[in-house]
């Protein structure tokens, strides 16, 4: 289950976890640590004690000084302040037969009774401590009662004159456990709420690129390069992370690029086969047509013709003119001969020329003519790009609309800006507007684009259209040196 989740809840999860389980580990060695601590805190005291009261009762052993040895056994609990000390519950002083001399409570271990004939906690005791006294310290775990004893001789030259007996409950240790087990437990609690909320808030900003980056990859593929549009945030360094960022947005730019040329070269390519059929069509229409209007021609001219036959005639000879001038438009070719360069008054000539088709309409067109001298351009065929942009302009701008025309030369060219204010065009619309007759509008017979596309293509430049809410914006770019301006 947690393999299927995404790495926005994963990532988080397991560092969280990761925290809980180092902070288990570490308290829980603490602990152990402290436990081990406890006891040899225990066991050293315990035997130092032991050494201590071993040597201060000697003298009241060797003189029988049972008060004496009473009142040298409870001086450790007649101390104002044992709370928190490893204090013996417990001490009896044995004679060398184990038989019990004085103890810290006489009435439950009563003086020369007899240690292995008593009940409970002593008969055990007697059962581990054997028959036989030794003059080694020792310890005696009694497990039944949860009791541990530190027996320590009490000697005089060699001479055994009784056994130190100190009783402790593992409650003198397990009570300082239990607080410092409480104290850590707390601490790790702590830890835990301040660690958790940082390690989540890590754990997502890390994995949040990362999530960004799945979803948007998955996308690639199943939706086109221009279309695909990925919010991923900036990843500053230069880890695998931000490296793959960045190498992801150079794929969707490259993918991007390679549509646009795609694009283009399908463009391009249906265009120049549109163009050849066009181009075979018209030859094949041209040399039935140019005898028909010879054989129209001889007939007017030599014929015997009343009204009727000659008024037919006539609309005959306007009929096949105006296929030749249709099939003429298909038969643009860019490389024109015998045309002087361009120069500013060909532009000028143009503002002429459209002024009178803007003034039906009530069409204001606001005019900046760049150039400042002569290019080394066929004037006849960038007047011909200049006026069907702008015939196409005003015929597509509403009544009392505005055009806008802008001729600049700079470093990249002579480029040719025209903008009209009008119905927005769509993007389907757009890819299909350089195919021949694709509109009715320009030039009268939907020729007018393609015409242009066809010269500016052969010029080597490049034509772009984009249509919005409030204008459409035809711009043309043809290369030619700045520094061949005249």
């Amino acid at each position: 289950m947690l393999d299927s989740l995404s790495l926005r809840h994963k990532v988080p999860l397991r560092i969280g976890l990761l925290v809980l389980v180092v902070a288990i580990t570490v308290t829980g060695s603490l602990l152990l640590r402290a436990f081990e601590v406890f006891e040899e805190d225990l066991r050293l005291s315990s035997a130092n004690m032991g050494r201590i009261l071993s040597r201060s009762l000697t003298p009241a052993l060797l003189h029988d000084d049972v008060w004496r040895a009473y009142e040298i056994i409870n001086t450790p609990f007649d101390l104002e302040s044992t709370q928190g000390a490893l204090q013996a519950e417990t001490v009896i002083v044995l004679d060398p037969e184990l038989r019990v001399y004085v103890s810290t409570d006489p009435t439950q271990y009563p003086v020369l009774s007899d240690l292995a004939a008593s009940s409970g906690e002593l008969a055990e005791l007697a059962r581990d401590l054997g028959n036989e006294a030794s003059l080694e310290q020792r310890v005696v775990i009694n497990e039944p009662f949860h009791r541990r004893y530190v027996v320590t001789p009490i000697a005089s030259d060699g001479v055994l004159l009784g056994t130190l007996v100190m009783g402790y409950s593992e409650a003198i240790y397990t009570e300082r456990f239990s607080v410092f087990a409480g104290r850590a437990a707390m601490t790790t609690l702590l830890i835990i709420v301040v660690l958790l909320p940082i390690a989540i808030y890590w754990g997502r900003r890390f994995a949040n690129p990362l999530v960004d980056l799945a979803q948007c990859m998955s996308r690639v593929g199943s939706e086109a390069p221009e279309a695909l549009e990925c919010e991923l945030d900036e990843v500053r360094g230069n880890d695998e992370m931000a490296q793959l960022n960045r190498q992801f947005r150079l794929m969707l730019a490259e993918l991007r690029d390679k549509a646009d040329l795609e694009h283009q070269m399908l463009a391009a390519e249906r265009l120049a086969a549109i163009g050849r059929f066009t181009a075979g069509i018209a030859h094949e229409i041209n040399n039935p047509l140019g005898g028909m209007l010879n054989a129209t021609n001889t007939l007017r001219r030599h014929g015997q013709l009343d009204p009727l036959t000659l008024k037919t005639v006539e609309l005959l000879e306007r009929g096949l003119k105006q296929i030749r001038d249709t099939v003429g438009a298909l038969l643009v070719e860019a490389k024109a001969e015998g045309t002087h360069p361009l120069t500013p008054d060909d532009i000028d000539d143009i503002q002429t020329l459209v002024s009178a088709e803007a003034g039906k309409n009530s069409i204001e067109i606001a005019w900046r003519n760049g150039l400042l001298g002569e290019i080394d351009l066929p004037s006849t065929l960038v007047r011909q790009v200049l006026l069907n942009l702008l015939l196409n302009a005003i015929q597509a701008s509403d009544e009392h609309g505005r055009v806008t025309c802008a001729v600049d030369h700079d470093a990249t060219g002579l480029r040719i800006s025209v903008r009209n204010r009008g119905e927005q065009m769509s993007d389907e619309t757009i890819a299909h507007l350089f195919e021949p007759f694709a509109t009715g509008r320009d030039a009268g017979r939907g020729l007018g684009l393609w015409v242009t596309y066809q010269i500016v293509t052969g010029l080597d430049g490049s034509i772009e259209v984009s249509s919005g809410v409030e204008d459409t914006l035809f711009t043309v770019v043809l290369p030619v040196p700045l520094e061949e301006a005249a």
